[in-house]
């Protein structure tokens, strides 16, 4: 096993002891706009959903610039091998990686990003 198998395994009885009453679930929506066809009255688009776990939390205040990240922002992390695509509400086999826009638990996807290991994702959202 490597690094992040490893890390992945730890984070994942943490979260399912130690951190169990700070870990929620997580539902995202991504909406992606079709392209315009003449023939055609509306644009199609493709709406994707993808659920998992992870922890919500707050930015540090020293983390806070007022523009990038305001004081009302959240941080919410989630082990990257517990977040799949899901159909008529089911999690499939297929992972997910949230992407900037994407709409988790009635908020925006500000930014994302993996530490270092490729274990967790860190998702900045917004109301």
């Amino acid at each position: 096993m490597g690094l992040r198998d490893d890390l992945q395994r730890d984070l994942g009885e943490a979260f399912d002891t130690d951190l169990a009453d700070a870990v929620k679930p997580v539902s995202a929506v991504r909406t992606v706009q079709g392209e315009y066809d003449p023939d055609s009255p509306t644009l199609g688009e493709t709406v994707t959903n993808y659920v998992g776990r992870g922890v919500f939390g707050k930015y540090l205040s020293k983390e806070i610039d007022g523009t990038l990240i305001q004081t009302t922002d959240e941080k919410l992390t989630i082990l990257q091998n517990e977040l799949f695509i899901a159909l008529l509400g089911e999690p499939t086999e297929t992972r997910a990686v949230p992407e900037i826009n994407d709409i988790i638990g009635g908020k925006r996807v500000m930014n994302v990003s993996q530490d270092p290991a490729g274990a967790t994702w860190t998702v900045q959202l917004r109301k």
